[in-house]
């Protein structure tokens, strides 16, 4: 069994060498040779079966999940990422006492809760904050995506975007970025329907963007049907293009009469 770890010990050490350079095709190929091997340890789950060298193969496939779960964050693939995190959850929650815990395990697990967040899958957002030990809510990275939840759910944007600043670990960077556009596009559907127009400075604020520029390839990437002239941006364009609903008002208020009358004769 050692010189299996052995075996498994040099082929990550040449992943973590690709991992550092972000040779990411590298990487990959080196990930599935790992876990190829991995699969010829009988300590780890779910099989846990005990032997002298049980504890090294469970920190070692921890440590390489931990890997694989980063990269992919890396690499900007979350069907990798949440294949990945269901792996490495059971090293989490099934190891407990039989290893010491990870220095990554909260960062990670707050990673997969603003993951789900940026999914809009809030259900199992709350299930997994419910499964997390009562000392865990302390822990800065999971009370970041719990109080970008909140944010969410109350509807205060300026904070959700503001959040990007004070990231609690280099990755959450990415989804981070995910929510912040989801954000902005809600903030713009609004914005287009409420005004006719803004000022450049006023989008600017509202939109959270620090230049003209920003905002400028915010609007041809993301909004074309907006024109910006001069100082302002003008959404009427948008408004133009929608199609207009009339409202039957008579026949509601026939429906209405109806609904009163019948409602006259059942008192």
């Amino acid at each position: 069994m050692e010189a299996k770890l052995q075996d498994i010990n040099h082929i990550f050490q040449k992943f973590q060498v690709e991992y550092a350079r972000n040779s990411f095709d590298n990487c990959n190929n080196l990930l599935s040779q790992l876990k190829v091997k991995l699969t010829e340890l009988p300590g780890l789950p779910p099989l846990f079966k005990p032997s002298p060298t049980a504890a090294q193969e469970l920190v070692l496939a921890r440590d390489i999940l931990e890997h694989a779960v980063v990269l992919s964050v890396k690499m900007e693939d979350q069907d990798a990422f949440e294949r990945h995190f269901l792996q490495l959850k059971s090293y989490y929650t099934d190891t407990r006492g039989l290893v010491p815990p990870s220095e990554q395990e909260y960062p990670i697990l707050g990673l997969n809760l603003l993951r789900l967040l940026v999914q809009n899958r809030i259900a199992e957002f709350h299930t997994e904050l419910e499964l997390l030990p009562p000392e865990a809510h302390e822990n800065a990275c999971i009370k970041h995506a719990v109080e970008l939840e909140q944010s969410f759910m109350e509807g205060a944007y300026n904070r959700v975007l503001s959040a990007r600043q004070a990231v609690p670990h280099e990755t959450y960077v990415y989804f981070m970025d995910l929510l912040a556009k989801t954000v902005r596009d809600e903030i713009a559907g609004c914005s287009e329907k409420a005004y006719d127009s803004l000022s450049v400075t006023d989008a600017k604020k509202i939109l959270m963007f620090s230049s003209d520029w920003e905002l400028q390839e915010y609007v041809s990437e993301d909004h074309p049907s907006w024109e910006i002239r001069g100082s302002s941006v003008y959404f009427q364009k948008v408004k133009d293009l929608a199609p207009c609903k009339e409202i039957p008002s008579l026949q509601l208020i026939n429906q209405t009469l109806g609904y009163a009358r019948e409602l006259e004769r059942i008192v």
